[in-house]
Parts: structure tokens; C-alpha cells; sequence
């Protein structure tokens, strides 16, 4: 059972979807009447790509791990974008994503159905990211795992196969630093696309560049709130953050990676992996590239099968399953 639920996040309401195990029961009142009386069950965050809402890749994970695990998930738009509050829209606050997973963790220990004290978090690709750095310094995330999980500062200062010219950031950084000037005048919010504005450029831009505009542009996961461009004030606020800086706090509870054979981004998995302390696990998927987890079932069906036995090893089962 899906139901639209609101929690707190420095004061924005954040706007998220939180799955319950469905047992067949016939209404709303007997659904929250069992909940009421059932034992409470672990629970899990789900965080979205960087530009991603919780109807995409995150809710997909979310309702899967609901429904053939049994656990209780929650996904939900990151602030300023999404359904969620925050101006201005589009912006990406490393920091503010951070809080909001641990808000959304804030969210679960309230829950009725939800133990407290087993609660884990997923991130998808920058919510990778931010899913470790969120672990790293809040014990009451119990265990955390990544699919295709990338450091959004990584990517945008080295690009995602790592070998971008340190010049093109530092060119960033001065239209960041212009667009603050000219928003101080009162030109408006300044921003950038995120996305190729044909298939023909995404295509020039090479595999990722158009697995990414395909994903997100095209019928095949399109969304209405879907971040399509990024304020330049978010650019900025990047040059200081660094995913992986405090993956070593994380020890002794759990980590776990999945990465794509085929992504071109599977290096800062590797990074992470390494920068780790323990217990840790990297988990190759052959043939996927990084987008094709976030919908391709012959690779979201294999990740979730992974992610299911880590959840269940390091939170336990869910009431009834075994």
C-alpha cells in the first residue's frame, strides 16, 4: 500500500511516498488497524537520482523492496524540487540532501510500523553520495547501500568517467559566480539544462550523456517534475563537498555497493569501496551501464534480490517473512 506522506526538512515540508506490505486486507480501516497492531518492521530510505523525483527510479525501488521483501520504504523529493518546498526550484544543495535523508529517517522512527532501531538507507547514483555522508554521521541508520552511487561533486569537478579537464569546473565556477552577481541585481534565478536539447546532441555527447537524456527526456521515464535544469548557485555550493570523506565513520555498521560492469561512473564506487573501513561489500552486475538500473528489470530485478538479503541479513526480517 502506497500512501503520500510529508515530514519536515530545515523547515521545508518534503513531500515523499511511503510503501506498507499489503496482506490483502480489504480497506483503509482495516490497513491501518493491523498496522496499529503489528509488530513494528524495519524500514528503509530510498533517495533519487540527482535530478530524479520519487516517481522514478527511487519509488520503483522503494515499492519493490515493499512488496517482495516486506519492508516498510519510503521515497521522497529531495527540497526544492520535486513536490517538495524550497526556492529557489532546481536548486541542489549537497548539504540540504544530506538533512533530508536524515529528516526522512527522523520521519520513520515516529512510524507506528516502523522499529526504530532498524533503518537503512538507499541511495541511487547521487543519492549515493549522499546516502553515505548521511550514514557517516547518523547512528540510527543501521545499514547502507548504493546503486550506481556517484559523488555529484566528483562528477561535476572530474566528469563521470573521472577524466574531464579540471578547467571545465573552474569554468563553471565563474558563470556560478556571474549568475549570483546578476541575481543580486534582480535578474531572476539564474540556471543551466541539465539534458542535450535533442537526441542528436545527447548522442554526439557520447553513452552516458545519452542514456541520461534518454531516460529522463524521452516516454521512457519522463516526468513532469523532473529537474531539467540546475541553478548556478548549486554549482558552488559543490566545490566544498566531498561524498566520501567520511565513509570510514560508517564501520562498523554495513555498507554495500552495486555498480554496473558497463557504468562509467562504477569508479567512484570502486573509490568508495575502498575508502571504507568495514564490513563492506562491492557487487558487480555485468552488462549494466549506471541508468540502466533505474528501470531495465533484467538489472533492477537482480540489485533488488542483493539489496533484499543485505536488508534482511543486517535489519532483519520483516514481520512473517522468512
Amino acid at each position: 500500500m502506497r500512501t503520500d506522506v510529508t515530514f519536515s526538512s530545515n523547515g521545508l515540508k518534503i513531500s515523499g511516498c511511503l510503501y506498507l506490505q499489503d496482506e490483502g486486507r480489504d480497506n483503509a480501516r482495516d490497513h491501518a488497524r493491523d498496522d496499529a497492531n503489528a509488530a513494528p518492521r524495519p524500514a528503509v530510505v530510498v533517495g533519487h537520482p540527482g535530478s530524479g523525483v520519487k516517481e522514478q527510479a527511487a519509488g520503483l525501488y522503494a515499492r519493490r523492496l515493499g512488496e517482495e521483501a516486506g519492508f516498510v520504504t519510503l521515497a521522497f523529493d529531495a527540497a526544492y524540487q520535486g513536490e517538495s518546498e524550497g526556492e529557489p526550484r532546481g536548486l541542489e544543495d549537497p548539504a540540504q540532501r544530506v538533512e533530508d535523508l536524515k529528516s526522512a529517517v527522523s520521519f520513520l522512527t515516529t512510524h507506528p510500523a516502523v522499529d526504530p532501531n532498524r533503518i537503512g538507507v538507499l541511495g541511487i547514483c547521487a543519492s549515493g553520495g549522499y546516502s553515505l555522508a548521511a550514514a557517516a554521521g547518523d547512528h540510527r541508520i543501521r545499514a547502507v547501500a548504493t546503486v550506481s552511487g556517484v559523488d555529484i561533486a566528483r562528477q561535476f569537478k572530474v566528469g563521470a568517467d573521472g577524466s574531464q579537464d579540471p578547467a571545465v569546473f573552474q569554468s563553471m565556477l565563474d558563470a556560478a559566480a556571474s549568475a549570483r552577481t546578476a541575481e543580486a541585481r534582480g535578474e531572476g534565478v539564474q540556471r543551466f539544462d541539465l539534458f542535450p536539447a535533442s537526441e542528436q546532441e545527447a548522442r554526439l555527447g557520447g553513452p552516458h550523456v545519452y542514456e541520461g537524456w534518454e531516460y529522463y527526456c524521452t516516454p521512457r521515464a519522463a516526468h513532469p517534475r523532473s529537474a531539467k535544469a540546475l541553478t548556478w548557485s548549486s554549482v558552488d555550493r559543490m566545490a566544498a563537498f566531498d561524498a566520501f570523506a567520511a565513509v570510514g565513520l560508517i564501520a562498523p555498521r554495513p555498507l554495500l555497493l552495486i555498480a554496473g560492469r558497463e557504468a562509467v561512473t562504477s569508479w567512484m564506487s570502486v573509490e568508495a569501496y575502498q575508502s571504507a573501513r568495514g564490513p563492506k561489500e562491492l557487487h558487480w552486475i555485468d552488462g549494466a551501464s549506471h541508468v540502466d538500473f533505474y528501470d531495465k528489470d533484467e538489472y533492477v530485478t537482480p540489485a533488488i534480490a542483493k539489496l533484499a538479503e543485505f536488508y534482511q541479513v543486517h535489519l532483519g526480517h520483516a514481520e512473517g517473512r522468512e
